[in-house]
């Protein structure tokens, strides 16, 4: 069995960003009409009501891994009024970690982002794959 510190040493941050940033533009470069998503149903379980809210099918989950890589590759992160409601909530959750000391605060974010960008990579792959079947391309 490995250890949380294994699986830092064997991938990094940089590599899983890189990874999620190249599934995305696979996607892209496969998916030539986006439009073909639309009304399309996503079966992909998302952990929140917020984000099914917002990507409520193919395409708007399209439109989110995009943004998402944007913000990625960009650095900058923007947010709308509708979010920052979202974020405020979030952040009142994990304030009893702020208390925590920084090394263990920042381990703790970084598992999480490697979880997220592991779940997303997929997420991007698995609606890449899709819309093949769709439009009836074998891979």
């Amino acid at each position: 069995m490995q250890s949380a510190e294994a699986k830092f040493t064997k991938s990094n941050l940089l590599l899983a960003l890189r990874r999620y940033t190249s599934a995305v533009r696979d996607m892209e470069q496969t998916i030539l009409l986006p439009s073909l998503l639309r009304d399309v149903p996503s079966d992909e379980a998302w952990d929140s009501e917020a984000a099914e809210e917002s990507c409520g099918d193919l395409y708007g989950n399209y439109l989110m891994l995009k943004a998402l890589r944007n913000t990625v590759e960009s650095g900058l992160v923007s947010l709308d009024d509708h979010k920052t409601k979202r974020n405020i909530v979030l952040n009142k959750t994990l304030e009893p970690l702020l208390d925590t000391d920084p090394e263990t605060l920042f381990r703790f974010h970084l598992k999480g982002l490697f979880s997220v960008t592991s779940n997303l990579t997929k997420k991007t792959q698995s609606l890449t794959e899709k819309y093949m079947d769709m439009i009836g391309e074998a891979n």
